[in-house]
């Protein structure tokens, strides 16, 4: 296996390509007792539309966690209740981008790790347990829909992109997963759970070289093809609809902003953007920002207010929200802002502060588990590892943050969302 030192933060990954295509990533933590496990696969909500095999594929909305919900059946009962047996946490979930299975355990992790590459490398579904599961999902996404802070962030979604399909809800619709069949689910298990199209990720107190020689034991000893996948035509600068409004049943209005980038190449470059997004949003958003003491001492935000930078194959944006009596007054406060940021750039001080604290909350994050391996699976299908920000955050520079913030917060790439209360 290679060993990579990350000295800046002393820390250090193992990481091998096994002969099925399977990539593992080991962090050893012998100080500990528990131990952590994540396998993920490079698929989400948003693939919907793959090629395999030469054949195009449309596939509806809501098959990703549609999936994951089924993976824990097995032809023998239930990998939850096994894993749960052996005095382990798991759980599971699907994202836009990637769909992940994990536990945590401190005995049997073996056993445990065991458990859970045999159910998410062996499909088990029947046409009546997929039925039953279309219930038990229809149930989850009537109560999402009902979810203001759901239905402002997904009307964000639709309001800047055109044809992306991060405007499509991960879980789906009612109607779209009463077309998901159990040859669906088989279909798309074989375009994407491949061992070649997915990571493991440990960290705990363990060997590296011994949960390689597990993986080989259980997983598929060659690889298969990996789908190529479609996300349509590509997306202009411009937002698809400037506003976005709807009624429900809130006492204040919520609200979304969204800046649209542009989407980002694969490797070092990504990771690179993708931090001077957050420090942009610190220096104009941040709580120690001119603006937010201004938005607050207003009353046009309060401590529910929040922000980040997402960023997905075909799309990257920035976003901001929360409670506000008047939303558009905060669209208009965070434009001037940026136009003054653009004449007048960032203060310095302000800057080297921003940067100390957001370097500061990326090392204590590394004291969870479960933010380096699913931190690392997230890089690697993104082309990087986790761990290289330690390298590159220092030489992030203020015209980098400020150059961000004149060309992507304009008007034609700034999208509001707000749910409002229902009159009466």
């Amino acid at each position: 296996m290679e060993k990579l030192e990350f000295s800046q933060v002393g820390e250090q990954m193992y990481r091998e390509k096994l002969p099925n295509g399977l990539h593992v990533f080991v962090f050893p933590k012998p100080e500990f007792q528990k131990g952590y496990a994540f396998f993920a696969t490079n698929y989400g909500g948003m693939d919907m539309r793959f090629c395999l095999d030469g054949e195009w594929h449309d596939t509806p909305a809501g098959v990703a966690h549609f999936l994951e919900h089924k993976m824990f059946d097995t032809k023998d009962g239930n990998a939850l209740q096994d894993l749960a047996a052996n005095g382990a946490s798991p759980n599971a979930f699907t994202s836009s981008a990637i769909t992940g299975y994990y536990f945590e355990s401190t005995e049997k992790f073996e056993e445990n790790l065991r458990i859970l590459l045999s159910f998410v490398s062996v499909p088990w579904f029947t046409p009546e347990s997929v039925d039953k599961e279309q219930g038990i999902i229809g149930q989850e996404i009537g109560m999402i829909e009902d979810d203001p802070e759901w239905k402002v962030f997904m009307n964000l979604m639709a309001a800047l992109y055109q044809n992306h399909p991060i405007r499509v809800s991960v879980a789906g619709s009612v109607e779209s997963i009463s077309h998901i069949t159990s040859d669906t689910l088989y279909a798309c298990h074989k375009a994407f759970y491949d061992p070649a199209n997915m990571v493991l990720c440990v960290a705990g107190p363990v060997d590296p070289q011994h949960i390689c020689q597990v993986a080989k034991e259980i997983l598929p000893q060659e690889a298969g093809p990996i789908a190529a996948k479609d996300y349509g035509p590509q997306e202009p600068a411009r937002v698809a609809k400037a506003l976005m409004e709807e009624c429900m049943e809130v006492s204040t209005p919520i609200f979304q902003l969204g800046y649209k980038g542009d989407a980002l190449p694969q490797g070092e470059e990504r990771l690179r953007r993708q931090m001077v997004g957050e420090l942009a949003l610190e220096v104009l958003l941040g709580s120690s920002s001119p603006l937010y003491a201004k938005l607050y001492r207003q009353g046009l935000i309060n401590r529910n207010f929040s922000y980040g930078c997402e960023s997905y194959p075909g799309c990257f944006f920035l976003c901001a929200g929360g409670e506000s009596k008047d939303p558009e007054a905060v669209r208009e406060a965070v434009a001037q802002e940026a136009g003054r940021i653009g004449r007048d750039g960032v203060d310095g001080k302000l800057w080297e502060r921003v940067k100390k604290g957001v370097y500061g909350n990326k090392v204590r994050g590394l004291n969870s588990f479960e933010s380096l391996c699913v931190g690392q699976a997230q890089a690697f299908f993104a082309g990087y590892d986790y761990l290289d920000f330690a390298g590159l955050f220092a030489s992030i520079t203020k015209a980098e943050a400020e150059e961000l913030i004149s060309e992507w917060v304009t008007g034609e790439r700034t999208a509001l969302s707000v749910v409002r209360p229902k009159e009466g």
